[in-house]
């Protein structure tokens, strides 16, 4: 079966690039890449892109542009959880690329890889906004900051226990 939306996840998109003036529909393209990632299954397939492209009537490539820049599309599976560690200079400067490391070796995984069990993704990603906090991740929507190899072990048994 082709990707497609449902109904209503249509008419969120109809509600997306009703926000743009008449012709500037490419305007919508994140937030409605957003949602295709959302709707299936946390990642972007090139089968999902080219959906997208088909509503905004845009060319696949300009999607796929758009969808490899930002850290914040997955274009393949990732698991439940997925740890994005910032590791631009102020988090490096403050040991991110220890805590990466402690990450790959606990989780047994490297970077853009997925545990086993499908639980944990860890990605390297740019700037996250919040240097004040480094080192620091985000996991789902929200930031964890200050991280140490403390931290992290109870960032990974608190998302384990929630996934039981």
């Amino acid at each position: 079966m082709a990707v497609q939306f449902s109904e209503e996840n249509l008419n969120k998109v109809k509600e997306i690039i009703a926000r743009y003036p008449e012709g500037k529909q490419k305007s919508a393209l994140l937030p409605v890449l957003h949602l295709a990632q959302e709707s299936f299954g946390g990642w972007l397939s090139a089968e999902s892109m080219d959906y997208v492209a088909s509503l905004l009537q845009i060319e696949p490539i300009e999607v796929y542009e758009v969808a490899t820049f930002y850290s914040m599309y997955n274009l393949k599976p990732v698991g439940k959880y997925l740890f994005e560690v910032c590791h631009t200079g102020p988090c490096m400067l403050n040991g991110s690329d220890n805590i990466i490391d402690y990450i790959k070796e606990t989780l047994g995984i490297s970077n853009g890889e997925t545990t086993t069990d499908g639980l944990f993704t860890l990605k390297t990603v740019e700037c996250l906004g919040a240097c004040g906090y480094a080192p620091m991740m985000q996991l789902g929507k929200h930031f964890r900051e200050h991280l140490t190899k403390a931290k992290v072990d109870e960032i990974i048994a608190e998302c384990r226990s929630k996934a039981n």
